[in-house]
């Protein structure tokens, strides 16, 4: 199936019309910046990007596995061919994963660090991909490990108990597992995947109960983190990476996180030692829009001078 795609903030759509931009011409967007949260790293085998820009996403839909190519038009509008028994779940919600219901003109930068990153990035639109569980399992992969070790985890876990992407996808691309086949994987095969039993049992128990999770991406953002928060294991940290890709939640703002509250605390007030407290505070004046106020500080490259080594990733395979 196809279709083509020009984003509005208040209206979905897969063809025609027109979006006025900051200058009243057709807005910009920027599918790398609207998926980029959507790939688990350089070689995620759900995620690709070819050479002449085209993205590739697989994924597992409530009818089943499917397959999206997209690819922007002149800048303002994206094309898009889906394939697979998730074709027409694709489709209709592809508008929401391009950032259709996101509405970046209701954000007023307040910094002259964010008003620069805002004004550098006006293709940027906060996705909604309508899944809970695709993004929330590699999430859980990523608690208190280096994104190197996640990365591989979920690489190596999709491989293995994933099926080929459906359609003319480029070669090596997977849609991960069905619930039942997360719950069903054996004890030795996470601690072959690099996967200590507390994140193992903690997307077991996700798995298990799939269909009330899912029900989140239709709820609103707090009402959707405390339902994942009912799962021991998933904490306000998970829920609120979860929640940011699967209900384009652009309030929701990441705590427990090891480098945001420095990172923010010195793109705003030259305060690397800034911890949560300080950084919701710094954030305050974006209410309503912190996390896009966070994911444009990031996209800036302001990031404090580093003094403490990176940590070494742990390889439990051979224990």
């Amino acid at each position: 199936m196809a279709g083509r795609f020009v984003p509005r903030p208040t209206r979905t759509t897969t063809r025609g019309g027109d979006m006025d931009g900051p200058g009243g011409g057709p807005a910009h967007l920027d599918l790398r910046l609207t998926l980029g949260p959507l790939r688990r790293g350089p070689y995620d085998p759900t995620f690709r990007v070819t050479g002449d820009g085209e993205i590739w996403r697989a994924t597992r839909t409530p009818e089943g596995p499917g397959t999206l190519r997209v690819r922007a038009v002149d800048g303002t509008e994206a094309e898009a061919d889906t394939y697979g028994p998730g074709a027409a779940w694709l489709d209709a919600h592809l508008p929401a994963l391009l950032g259709a219901e996101d509405d970046p003109t209701a954000f007023v930068p307040r910094h002259r660090l964010v008003l620069a990153a805002h004004r550098r990035r006006p293709g940027l639109r906060l996705t909604r991909t309508g899944l809970v569980l695709e993004s929330l399992i590699p999430t859980v992969l990523e608690q208190k490990v280096t994104t190197t070790e996640a990365y591989g985890s979920w690489r190596d876990l999709v491989r293995r108990y994933g099926e080929p992407a459906p359609g003319p996808a480029p070669e090596g691309m997977y849609v991960m597992p069905d619930a039942r086949t997360w719950a069903r994987i054996p004890s030795w095969e996470w601690h072959r995947a690099n996967v200590d039993d507390k994140r193992a049992a903690t997307i077991v128990r996700a798995a298990r109960v799939a269909p009330r999770l899912e029900e989140a991406a239709r709820m609103d953002p707090p009402a959707a983190r405390a339902r994942l928060e009912l799962i021991p294991g998933i904490g306000p940290w998970t829920s609120a990476e979860t929640v940011q890709r699967s209900n384009g939640a652009p309030d929701e703002v990441t705590t427990g996180d090891l480098h945001l509250p420095g990172i923010i605390g010195w793109a705003l007030a030259r305060d690397r030692t800034a911890d949560d407290a300080a950084m919701l505070e710094l954030l305050a004046p974006y209410a309503g829009q912190r996390h896009r106020a966070a994911r444009l500080i990031l996209l800036s490259g302001h990031t404090p001078p580093r003094r403490a080594p990176r940590f070494a990733p742990n390889d439990i395979t051979r224990i």
